[in-house]
């Protein structure tokens, strides 16, 4: 059996492989939802859009389900403060992720323009509030969640929705929104018919040069203007579950330190406005799959830069700093670990291996003469 140490390490790096798998494949569906109104023209152009996301938008949903299952089994403290201090702002999502499907059968039921245009707010409004709330999140984890633990861990949250949106917040989640629409014009430019595909090209190319210039706004913010956390204590990296056996400290540029440690970590950003850029000029030249590809490393990019940064950290608390949890004391116990793993190493190839079989079955450009078609099983 591995050590308790490697353990907590594997299963926080398996935890960013799973965001970084949901963002990449169900975020080409919320970003082509965002950019639903906007390239699609007329119904038949609409619906091209959506029957490009429509057969694989469930499997995709798989990765969140294994992201929320993976935080209960592995970290389960961390499953209690976030779900239930964020509660009202997780309900949002889900109701906003639920208008997906209602959307999708809803809006074929009448051949009427009004009450499809009704849905295509609603698909909209699925895939914008998912995008920004999930910025929205990760800011506030550099920021800290109001929680704390007495001597029995029993948790305290004191916050509410509305003290989630600071500017800082908002400014990561509107860094979401341009990294999915950038996401979205990619995989429409390769999946969607002309002139579909033209326009999703020119909105992502833009986003990805939007979100370059968030993504620095940032960091900026960052590094002048937000204290990070910092473990002033000795800590037991492989001893129990306990947060409350250390001390924390705020400190200024701290969010930065594990930079200057292990200079290697810069490659993360690296990617960022590397990919950012390729992206972007690949879009204008019409490359659309690799532009797919290299959206989806600078996605890997930006969720990688956050996980850097805020190791060993999971969620700071701003109530109360050395209540934060960190990947060395709010792990399950090392059997629970282990079994995960075994599962895991098991499960995930076949997971993979059955998504590569649906997108290459499902391969090909998405026209209007099969949307259009009375025989098809489209949208």
């Amino acid at each position: 059996m591995l050590d308790y140490e490697t353990l907590r390490l594997i299963w926080w790096a398996l935890l960013g492989v799973l965001l970084i798998g949901f963002a990449v494949t169900d975020g080409f569906d919320l970003g082509s939802a965002m950019l639903l109104p906007f390239v699609g023209r007329t119904d038949t152009e609409r619906r091209i859009v959506i029957n490009t996301v429509g057969p694989v938008w469930e499997g995709n949903q798989v990765w969140l389900i294994l992201g929320g299952g993976a935080i209960f089994a592995a970290w389960p403290p961390l499953y209690a403060v976030a779900f239930s201090g964020f509660y009202l702002a997780m309900f949002l999502v889900l109701l906003a992720l639920i208008l997906r499907p209602v959307g999708f059968k809803y809006r074929s039921k009448l051949d009427n323009g009004r009450w499809r245009n009704v849905w295509d707010t609603a698909l909209f409004i699925g895939g914008l509030v998912p995008s920004l709330i999930f910025g929205v999140a990760f800011g506030n984890l550099f920021l800290g969640a109001p929680f704390r633990f007495d001597d029995t861990l029993r948790m305290t949250y004191e916050g509410n929705l509305f003290g989630l949106l600071t500017p800082f917040a908002l400014l990561s989640g509107l860094t979401s929104v341009a990294m999915l629409v950038m996401h979205g014009g990619a995989w429409l430019s390769a999946k969607a018919d002309e002139p579909v595909a033209a326009r999703a090209a020119r909105i992502g190319s833009i986003a990805a040069l939007v979100l370059i210039v968030l993504f620095t706004l940032a960091g900026i913010w960052l590094a002048l203007g937000i204290d990070g956390y910092s473990i002033t204590s000795a800590i037991d990296v492989a001893g129990p579950s306990n947060p409350t056996l250390k001390t924390v400290a705020a400190q200024h540029g701290a969010w930065f330190a594990n930079y200057a440690s292990h200079p290697w970590t810069i490659v993360a950003p690296v990617v960022v406005y590397a990919g950012a850029l390729v992206t972007a000029g690949l879009l204008a030249i019409r490359r659309n799959w690799l532009a797919l590809v290299t959206s989806g490393l600078t996605i890997a990019g930006v969720i990688a830069t956050a996980g850097l940064s805020l190791f060993p950290f999971l969620l700071p608390s701003s109530l109360d700093p050395s209540s934060s949890l960190t990947v060395w004391d709010a792990s399950s116990s090392q059997l629970t670990l282990t079994i995960m793993l075994v599962a895991t190493v098991i499960l995930l190839p076949i997971v993979l291996i059955y998504t590569a079989f649906v997108y290459r079955v499902l391969r090909g450009r998405v026209t209007a003469a099969a949307v259009e078609d009375p025989n098809a099983h489209s949208y």
